[in-house]
């Protein structure tokens, strides 16, 4: 298992599979051995123990938020029974199926704690108190109102509702963050970004980068998220609750899809004319305004945390760049503003019923089979359309920076391809296992086997008798302890084909004849007296 010392290096968007091994069974319950995995390589794993009573819990944590999940029920008598817990272990095996595979709940702390506890037993809370007290106690004209618990996805972001004694009507929100395994750029560098980014959206009322974290503040809304929109829920409330089955999601009409799609694609436009590097484009980082949106969280690329999208798009070795991250992302965005819902799956096999006729297209040319396999397209094409042209402005950063900022995409990019390039290397393994393992493939096996023992090698001719009458073959399985059937001519010659051609039987039944001869003297243990009457007394004495 992961050690508490690796938890700041940790990708928590890398999924975890968790399948049950095996039962055993103590005085009063039953102890569940299940080994988990990190990614695909499967040196990165390791064993927990849970009890039914811990599947339990952790069901009714995700129940609160309005989840339900098929948890196998609980029973009082026979509970001990050998077929009952065969019968239940199969019942949870599919219940770690569905969260682990489900895009949400394998992101919540409690399952993660449930599969990893050695890598998520950290209070990020109380860690994210503690340094926005240290902070508040430096510049006391910051007060904290109240935490919002769960706000967001990512378990390594805290949220605070906080207030300025000298504006005390505004609405201030407060953001915590560890920084993650893609910050590689120098604190210097990363402060003058921030001030860089704060242009590009939301502006920041305060910021602070020490070893580890960085603080943010900056204007709260109440209008919430796109997603909030989409979802019809408040932005304060709890995010499985919000987003894990809404009841009244609905996408949004044509003209707003066009607004905020150009807004968008100016922004990301801006970015990578700028040499900076987003990867964190979704309906939750959407602000919607009164004459527009603006994107939030720009400062999460050079923060180095990983993407919610990143399983998604790993998946694709076309997808390597931060700029073709960002244009796969808007897909996803676009496909959800237009359906009310994020897809099932990417690649999309076919785009039906789309309200609007005039986002099919697009879709086409951002989710579909072909663009994921062969490249995305840009975004300089994407605004060529006439729905979203528009004069995009120019950001200007300083030579040094933007070397820094260059160096850092590299690195990026590097860790995006040789994670890519494991996954393709364990894809093509699984499918030429499960290739190799298939009835089918089988079958063609056997068959081939067959065409060639029939084409390579013809029936031999029986051997000949030996000087004695008897048969060579009965003369060696007697020498060797087996049966004279088992002892054939063509049976023992059949290894050695090439052999058989080149020597003729006689030859052969002077070699049987001499191992039958030998095998008489170990069995009669005349061995150093041959030896002994060979060579004169001198050479061993």
């Amino acid at each position: 298992m992961p050690g508490a010392g690796d938890v700041f290096l940790l990708d928590d968007t890398v999924p975890l599979t968790a399948t049950i091994e095996a039962s055993q069974n103590l005085q009063s319950h039953t102890e569940y051995i299940i080994r988990v995995q990190r990614g695909v390589s499967s040196d990165n794993s390791w064993q927990v123990i849970r009890r039914y009573s811990d599947f339990d819990a952790l069901n009714s944590g995700l129940m609160t938020c309005g989840v339900a999940l098929p948890l196998p029920p609980k029973k009082l008598i026979g509970n001990m029974d050998r077929e009952f817990i065969a019968e239940r272990q199969r019942g949870l095996q599919t219940y770690l199926d569905r969260i682990t595979q489900h895009p949400l709940l394998c992101s919540c702390l409690s399952v993660k704690r449930f599969l990893d506890p050695n890598s998520y037993s950290t209070n990020y809370t109380e860690i994210a108190l503690q340094q926005v007290s240290m902070f508040f106690r430096s510049d006391p004209k910051w007060e904290v109102q109240e935490p919002l618990k769960d706000m967001g996805w990512r378990i390594r972001k805290k949220y605070f509702m906080v207030k300025n004694k000298e504006q005390p009507k505004e609405k201030y929100l407060l953001s915590w963050v560890d920084l993650g395994p893609d910050k590689f750029l120098s604190d210097k560098d990363l402060q003058s970004t921030l001030k860089l980014l704060s242009s590009c959206s939301v502006p920041l009322v305060f910021s602070s980068v020490s070893e580890s974290s960085v603080l943010l503040i900056r204007p709260f809304s109440e209008s919430g998220s796109l997603r909030d929109h989409i979802c019809k829920v408040k932005p304060r409330e709890m995010f499985l609750k919000k987003y894990y089955s809404p009841k009244k999601s609905q996408g949004l009409d044509l003209p707003h899809i066009r607004l905020y799609g150009r807004t968008i694609l100016e922004t990301l436009s801006l970015l990578h004319g700028a040499g900076l590097f987003y990867g964190h484009l979704h309906c939750g980082n959407v602000l919607l305004e009164d004459s527009g949106c603006r994107l939030l969280d720009l400062e999460n690329g050079v923060l180095g945390v990983p993407s919610v999208l990143r399983p998604a798009f790993t998946q694709f070795r076309k997808i390597n760049s931060s700029e073709s991250v960002d244009v796969f992302s808007f897909g996803v965005l676009l496909y959800e503003m237009t359906y009310g819902r994020p897809p099932d799956s990417v690649p999309v096999v076919q785009f039906t019923d789309v309200p609007h006729s005039a986002v099919a297209p697009v879709l086409q040319s951002l989710l579909s089979t072909e663009a994921c396999k062969f490249g995305m397209p840009s975004v300089s094409a994407l605004l060529q359309t006439p729905q979203t042209k528009a004069c995009v402005r120019v950001l200007q950063v300083p030579s040094r920076l933007k070397e820094a900022l260059k160096t850092a995409k590299e690195s990026l990019e590097r860790r995006l391809h040789e994670e890519q390039r494991l996954l393709h290397q364990h894809r093509r393994l699984t499918r030429a296992q499960s290739h190799h393992c298939s009835d089918e493939e089988r079958k063609r096996r056997k068959l081939l086997a067959r065409k060639v023992l029939s084409c390579h090698w013809p029936a031999l001719p029986p051997p000949p008798p030996s000087p004695c009458g008897c048969c060579n073959c009965e003369i060696m399985a007697d020498s060797f302890g087996l049966p004279p059937q088992d002892f054939k001519w063509p049976h023992l010659a059949t290894p050695m084909n090439n052999f058989w051609r080149r020597h003729c039987i006689q030859c052969i039944r002077k070699v049987f004849t001499a191992l039958h001869f030998f095998h008489i003297l170990l069995c009669y243990s005349l061995i150093p007296k041959l030896i002994q009457s060979i060579f004169p007394s001198k050479f061993y004495t």
